[in-house]
């Protein structure tokens, strides 16, 4: 049997190290650094990031996607 590590998913207790909001993307660095960011400041920073990581964790779909409507209890 292979194990297989997979990188957890971000989840809504990760936070943008600039600005604290909801992190969508990790960026994992040489040496295991890791650096997250929201939507916004991944934009501001991903083309200085990009070369230089190791892994990137890019869950900006996210973003766009419509969550299911809530049910409702009729009376």
């Amino acid at each position: 049997m292979t194990t297989t590590l997979t990188a957890p998913e971000l989840s809504a207790t990760d936070r943008c190290d600039r600005c604290n909001a909801q992190a969508y993307v990790r960026v994992v660095l040489p040496g295991g650094t890791d650096l997250q960011f929201c939507g916004h400041h991944w934009s501001r920073h991903e083309d200085a990031l990009r070369p230089k990581a190791e892994h990137i964790i890019d869950e900006t779909h996210r973003l766009s996607e419509n969550p299911a409507p809530a049910e409702t209890e009729s009376a």
